[in-house]
């Protein structure tokens, strides 16, 4: 199993681009390997992180391990704060 992250390499948003990188550093920091898919590409990509969240309007960050929806940014945060990131990302 392999972990995924759709973001959005293209925002305005101060906000979700922090989230995203708070995401990846904790990835890097624990050396877990990882691969982007950048929403802003194509629509196509937006589509299908959108069709695999089963919401039309998920906005990134979307977690994935390999084809388990592990969550958006809040249940990322949640599980870090509440020390069950194995949870989270269904290890």
């Amino acid at each position: 199993m392999s972990i995924t992250v759709y973001y959005s390499s293209v925002s305005g948003s101060r906000e979700l681009k922090q989230q995203q990188t708070e995401i990846f550093q904790f990835l890097d920091a624990k050396k877990i390997k990882y691969r982007v898919v950048d929403i802003t590409e194509t629509t196509d990509k937006k589509e299908e992180m959108r069709k695999k969240v089963g919401n039309p309007s998920a906005m990134p960050p979307q977690v994935f391990n390999g084809d388990k929806y592990c969550g958006d940014y809040q249940k990322f945060f949640d599980a870090v704060e509440d020390g069950k990131t194995e949870a989270f990302f269904k290890f």
